[in-house]
């Protein structure tokens, strides 16, 4: 009796666990839904992936915690992260919608979906509860794998075909066929110079400047660091160094040396000239 009474209860340290772990997930969760920037949705959606897996290992589930971790967490969507990162997704670029109408057919199926899942979660009943033990008596792998391609075979195969039509829908959804012809370098030289608007070639990165990495603003002549040097992404990020000040300086001291120079060159003994003169 003592064993079924534990079997239906939970310890102390289990409900800490899981309301600690699940207000984690579901701010995770609602971060990677309202966040604006590509990076920290992905950043947020990680930690709640992570949060799952120390539910599956907690509950026993050893193999589907690691893959939880090793396959999602650590392979697709760090690989989306980096993807995002170093293409510099912009969050205007999320605004725009391909066809009308979209967000309120996603509402409407995002409702429809809530509701059968509530509905189907009420209507569940657990009348026997076998536990962990029996469970994993031939162990997690196989337990698991019984599970799916017996009782659940045809809500895995479900399952995997909805991804994979969710995938090629948004490839179809992003994907852009070029419609008109490319403009040439000739064409785009002419269409700036109708504009008005950089007519030359922009400044390369670090140009008079001390340094000539990408995140360094070029200087113009008179000293002053230009915008137009450093990428847009890099503005954007707040990852772009400032070293005016010492461009500033040097360029100051290189003025005033040549002024020395210009003023020695003024005071030059005649006879040094008359010297000259007689050489030539």
């Amino acid at each position: 009796m003592s064993a079924q009474l534990a079997a239906y209860s939970t310890s102390t340290g289990e409900a800490f666990q899981f309301w600690v772990l699940g207000t984690v997930a579901v701010i995770g969760a609602l971060c990677t839904v309202f966040m604006k920037k590509s990076v920290h949705s992905a950043l947020c959606l990680a930690g709640t992936m992570i949060v799952l897996a120390v539910f599956y290992l907690a509950n026993g589930a050893y193999f589907l915690g690691i893959v939880q971790i090793v396959v999602y967490t650590g392979a697709i969507m760090m690989l989306f992260l980096f993807v995002v990162m170093l293409v510099g997704v912009t969050a205007a670029d999320s605004l725009k919608e391909t066809i009308k109408g979209q967000r309120w057919l996603a509402l409407f199926c995002g409702l429809g979906f809530g509701i059968l899942l509530i509905a189907g979660i009420a209507n569940a009943s657990l009348t026997e509860f076998d536990g962990l033990a029996e469970a994993n008596a031939n162990g997690n792998v196989e337990g698991l794998a019984t599970l799916i391609f017996t009782k659940y075979v045809f809500a895995f195969e479900i399952t995997g075909a909805l991804l994979i039509t969710a995938t090629v829908g948004a490839m179809v959804l992003t994907h852009r066929e070029r419609t008109e012809r490319a403009k040439t370098q000739r064409e785009l030289a002419e269409q700036r110079v109708r504009e008005g608007k950089h007519v030359p070639p922009l400044p390369a990165p670090g140009v008079y400047a001390r340094h000539n990495a990408v995140d360094v603003q070029g200087l113009l002549p008179d000293g002053t660091p230009s915008e137009l040097t450093v990428s847009k992404t890099l503005r954007e990020r707040g990852q772009v160094r400032d070293v005016s000040t010492e461009a500033l300086n040097d360029l100051k001291a290189l003025e005033q040396r040549a002024e020395e120079r210009l003023g020695r060159a003024a005071i030059e003994p005649p006879h040094l000239k008359r010297t000259e003169e007689a050489s030539k």
